[in-house]
């Protein structure tokens, strides 16, 4: 783009911005993606109504581990979002001193299990080549750099610490977001069940609710994580999808040394408010198995044994309690990559599909906002637009979502 046309671009932004204050818009779903963009086209002066199935939080927002990183490989476009994500976080710990209880930076520790397949040194090197801050360490030098990790668990070639590296307590956050949104005249509507979005001729007009209500709107956007495919296809769009099953198990409270999150072969911790560590697993998902009423269930063995896996990597091999259980969908593209932004064939409709909500949320939040209110693509998201999936059956999409006869809210 020319700088004649970057211009009009940045001036055309520039009114829709100012115009924004006679725009309606919905999101459909009450978790860190959706929360987040919330407050942002409120803050930009658009009229918000969020609408969630069951409570805020609710959902994959509440089974994250919440680790904030960008640690690890990683295209260099995925790199330079995440990294966005986390300098928004240390903007929001600044601002929010209260956030100390719910959001930290005290680094981050990974190592690989034994074997051939062992790559942290490989790992290191890229990260020292990209920038990102990382501290190599034999497993003697693990324990005086990063307190409560026993270092007789760490594997041979050594372990990884990212010092910028943090956490954060999603349900805080969104708690935190709703409060703001509140404040500017947003409407949460929670525990709605499930919303569909509204096509009629080929635009998003709205969203019809579980009851059969209709909220009517200038730009909707889905963020309802694992069913966003499901409410995609029904619109004729095909996003690839890679959601598992999983289970995030929280301890009961324990005195502890350790501030760090740890991503270790066989569990990953993170501290978590009042003396609590959060603990999941990938190995846990082939223990889950359905329920009545759309719930899960996991064997209480798996769940002991996640329990003896974190202890192992604790100083002191502390004695674990769970005291919760969260399991579900957890949000993944097929191709690992984020969704984020308009639906290709559906004007006014955007949409926000990924895992990494926590480190993502708050800019995609921001960005996902910027672009429903001015209509200018945002170059961060350029790489991960809906469009690398495409596979539309238009005639669905003039003939879908609700008649303009039902009442309006």
């Amino acid at each position: 783009m020319d700088r004649q046309a970057a211009g009009t671009s940045a001036a055309a932004a520039t009114r829709a911005l100012r115009e924004a204050a006679g725009l309606k818009t919905v999101v459909i779903g009450g978790g860190v993606f959706g929360l987040a963009a919330a407050v942002h086209l409120a803050r930009l002066g658009a009229a918000v109504t969020v609408v969630s199935a069951g409570p805020l939080g609710g959902g994959a927002s509440g089974r994250s581990l919440s680790w904030l990183n960008s640690a690890r490989r990683r295209s260099p476009a995925y790199h330079a979002l995440r990294m966005a994500g986390l300098e928004r976080y240390r903007t929001l710990s600044r601002q929010v001193p209260v956030s100390a209880a719910w959001l930290r930076f005290d680094g981050g520790l990974t190592f690989d299990a034994e074997g051939p397949d062992n790559a942290i040194e490989a790992v290191a090197r890229h990260e020292w080549d990209i920038g990102y801050e990382a501290r190599f360490l034999t497993p003697d030098e693990v324990a005086a750099e990063v307190p409560g990790v026993d270092a007789a668990a760490v594997t041979g070639p050594g372990a990884i610490f990212n010092p910028g590296e943090g956490w954060v307590d999603l349900g805080a956050l969104i708690a935190h977001l709703a409060a703001e949104l509140r404040a500017r005249g947003g409407v949460v509507l929670d525990e709605m069940g499930p919303a569909e979005p509204v096509v009629t001729g080929g635009r998003a007009t709205g969203v019809v609710l579980a009851d059969g209500r209709r909220v009517a709107a200038d730009r909707v956007l889905v963020a309802a994580g694992a069913a966003v495919p499901r409410m995609l296809a029904a619109l004729g769009v095909e996003v690839a999808d890679a959601t598992p099953l999983a289970c995030l198990v929280r301890t009961a409270p324990l005195d502890h040394p350790l501030k760090a999150v740890l991503n270790t072969p066989r569990v990953a911790i993170r501290p978590d408010v009042g003396g609590r560590f959060v603990l999941d697993a990938d190995w846990t998902e082939g223990s889950i198995s359905p329920a009545k009423a759309g719930s899960y269930r996991i064997a209480p063995d798996t769940v002991a044994a996640l329990l003896a896996e974190a202890s192992r990597v604790l100083s002191g091999r502390p004695v674990l309690e769970a005291r919760s259980c969260g399991i579900g969908p957890k949000p993944i593209p097929g191709d690992g990559q984020p969704v984020f932004g308009p639906v290709d064939g559906v004007a006014g409709l955007s949409v926000a599909f990924s895992h990494s909500g926590a480190t993502l949320g708050l800019i995609a939040g921001e960005l996902l906002a910027r672009e429903m209110v001015t209509g200018r693509p945002e170059p961060l998201l350029e790489p991960f637009r809906v469009a690398r999936f495409l596979a539309r059956r238009p005639s669905l999409l003039a003939g879908s979502g609700a008649a303009g006869a039902l009442a309006e809210m």
